[in-house]
C-alpha cells in the first residue's frame, strides 16, 4: 500500500511531519496519563495491591482495541483517524458520533487540566492567583500548536521524556529503598508489604471493582497515536511500532512503579487527593526530589493539556471536511495546521480558569468530570472495535492483505466488549461515579438531535459525498496493490 501524502490539488491539507521519535513519545505519554501521578492514590486506598491486576487486565484489553484501531488506519491512509474510519464503515452518523464525543471527551479533559495545573502551581507558588497559571498554560500551548505540527510532537516529546525520567527515578530509587532495608514510621520497605496488610485483595472483591472505576481514566490518551494518523511520517512502519510497544509501558509505569510505590509504603498510607510519587521521594528525605516531582505532575498535567488541544483541533478539522462541522474548521493556515479548530479548542479550555472561582468543591468537580470522561471514551473505543467487525465483513480483502491484523479476531473484539460492560456496571456500585453514568447519556440526546437536524442539509451531504470519493481512490488503488501482491505470489 502506498505512503503518500494526502493531498488534492489546489486544496491544503494536513502534512506528515512527525517522526518516528515522536509518534514513539507521543505514544508513551498518551499511556501514561496524569491519572498515574495523580489519581493512583485513590486508586490504591481502594483496592489495595489487587490495583496492580486492575492496571494490567485494563492494558491487556486496551492493547487489543489499538491493534484493530492500527489494522483499519493502514488500510487507507486517507482516513484521518478513528472518526474517519467510523464514517466510512458504519454510515455517517458514527463518524459524527465518534468524532464530536472524542471532541468533549479531551474538551472536559483538558478543563480538569487546567483546574489541576492551577492548583499544583499553588503548591509550587503559594499565593499565586489561579487564573494565571491557567491563562499562561493555554497561551502557550496554543502558541507551539499553531506554529506547525512538527513543534506538537516536539513539545510532547520532551514532556513524555520527563515523565519517562520521573518514573524511571522513582523505580530506582525505591528498589534502592527497599534493598538497603530503609525505615520509616509506617515500617520498613520490603517487598511483603505487597501482602502483608491483609492480602493482594483486603477490601475483598468489590475493592478491587472500584479500581476500575479510577483506573480507567488513567488510560484515557491511549488512543492518541490515532489522531496522529493523517501527520505521521511512514505510518506503516511507525504506528505499529508504536502500539506494539503498548504492553510493555504499561507493565513498566503502571505496573513496576505501583509494585515499587507499595513496597516501600504500605498500601494503607496512601489516601486520595495526595501523590503518591512525591510522597514516596519526601519519605526518602529528597525534598528537593519532592519538589522536582511537584513539577513534574504539573508537567504531565500540560502534557495532557497539549495532547488535548491538539487531537481536538484535528477532530474537528476532520468533521469539518466530513460535513459535521462547520466549514470554516475545516481551513488550514499556511503552516498547515488547523488554526481555527485551535482556537475553538483553546476558548473552550479557558472555561477551566472560570470554573476555578465557582465557589464549588473542585474535587467533587474534577472527580465527575473525569468519570464523564472515562465513561465518553468507553464509546469511541467500543466505536472502533465495531469499524473493526464492519471492516471484517465488508473489506475481507483488504484484512487478509494486512501485515498488521489484530490478535484473535473477532472473538476478541467480543471479550473486550464484555470487559467494558464490566467497567461501565463496575461504575454503578458507588454514589459519586453512578451519577456522573446518569449524567452522561445527556451529551448522546444532544448529539442525536444535532445529528436529525444536520444529516439531510445539502451542505452535508455534498462534503461527505467528497469524503468518500478520496477514500474511494485509496481503497481503489489499496485493492490494485492486492491483486499485484497475489499475482506476484503465483508468478504471474
Amino acid at each position: 500500500m502506498s505512503t503518500k501524502t494526502i493531498t488534492t490539488v489546489g486544496t491544503p491539507h494536513l502534512e506528515r511531519q512527525l517522526s518516528n521519535r515522536h509518534i514513539q513519545l507521543i505514544a508513551i505519554g498518551g499511556a501514561i496519563g496524569t491519572g498515574l501521578f495523580m489519581g493512583s492514590g485513590k486508586t490504591i486506598s481502594a483496592a489495595g495491591p489487587s490495583v496492580i491486576f486492575v492496571y494490567m487486565i485494563i492494558g491487556f484489553m486496551l492493547f487489543f482495541v489499538m491493534r484493530a484501531m492500527g489494522e483499519l488506519l493502514l488500510s487507507n491512509l486517507n482516513y484521518k483517524s478513528f472518526s474517519d474510519f467510523a464514517a466510512d464503515l458504519l454510515g455517517p452518523w458514527a463518524g459524527f458520533f465518534t468524532g464530536w464525543t472524542y471532541w468533549f471527551c479531551w474538551v472536559i479533559t483538558g478543563i480538569a487540566d487546567v483546574i489541576a495545573i492551577a492548583a499544583y502551581s499553588e503548591e509550587l507558588w503559594p499565593g499565586l492567583p489561579l487564573w494565571i497559571p491557567g491563562l499562561v498554560t493555554i497561551g502557550i500551548l496554543l502558541l507551539l500548536n499553531l506554529a506547525t505540527v512538527r513543534a506538537f510532537g516536539e513539545t510532547e516529546f520532551w514532556f513524555a521524556l520527563i515523565k519517562i525520567i520521573a518514573i524511571a527515578a522513582l523505580i530506582i530509587v525505591g528498589l534502592f529503598m527497599i534493598f538497603s532495608g530503609f525505615q520509616s514510621d509506617a515500617g520498613p520497605a520490603t517487598f511483603t508489604n505487597l501482602w502483608s496488610h491483609g492480602g493482594f485483595f483486603p477490601n475483598e472483591f468489590m475493592g478491587f471493582v472500584a479500581g476500575f472505576q479510577i483506573a480507567v481514566f488513567a488510560f484515557v490518551g491511549i488512543e492518541l497515536v490515532g489522531t496522529t494518523a493523517a501527520e505521521a511520517k511512514d505510518p506503516e512502519k511507525n504506528l505499529p511500532k508504536a502500539i506494539n510497544s503498548i504492553p510493555i509501558r504499561v507493565l513498566l509505569f503502571y505496573v513496576g512503579a505501583l509494585i515499587i510505590l507499595m513496597s516501600v509504603t504500605p498500601w494503607t498510607q496512601f489516601s486520595a487527593g495526595h501523590s503518591p510519587f512525591i510522597a514516596m521521594f519526601s519519605l526518602a528525605g529528597l525534598g528537593a526530589a519532592a519538589t522536582i516531582v511537584n513539577l513534574v505532575v504539573l508537567t504531565s498535567a500540560m502534557s495532557s493539556a497539549n495532547s488535548g488541544i491538539y487531537s481536538t483541533s484535528r477532530m474537528v478539522y476532520g468533521l469539518a471536511q466530513e460535513g459535521d462541522a462547520p466549514g470554516v474548521f475545516s481551513r488550514l493556515s499556511r503552516r498547515k495546521v488547523p488554526q481555527n479548530a485551535l482556537f475553538l479548542s483553546c476558548v473552550l479550555l479557558l472555561s477551566g480558569v472560570i470554573l476555578m472561582y465557582a465557589g464549588q468543591d473542585i474535587g467533587k468537580a474534577f472527580e465527575m468530570v473525569t468519570t464523564v470522561a472515562a465513561v465518553c471514551f468507553v464509546f469511541v473505543w467500543s466505536m472502533i472495535l465495531a469499524s473493526y467487525i464492519a471492516f471484517r465483513k465488508r473489506r475481507p480483502q483488504l484484512h487478509d492483505a494486512s501485515k498488521f491484523k489484530m490478535p484473535g479476531g473477532i472473538p476478541m473484539v467480543w471479550s473486550v466488549f464484555a470487559f467494558f460492560a464490566f467497567v461501565l456496571w463496575a461504575l454503578t456500585t458507588q454514589p459519586d461515579t453512578l451519577l456522573a453514568l446518569l449524567v452522561t447519556p445527556v451529551w448522546f440526546i444532544l448529539l442525536g438531535i444535532a445529528w436529525f437536524i444536520l444529516r439531510k442539509r445539502p451542505s452535508h451531504l455534498a462534503r461527505y459525498a467528497e469524503f468518500q470519493k478520496d477514500l474511494a481512490g485509496e481503497r481503489v488503488e489499496a485493492d490494485q496493490n492486492v491483486v499485484s501482491e497475489q499475482n506476484a505470489q503465483r508468478g504471474i
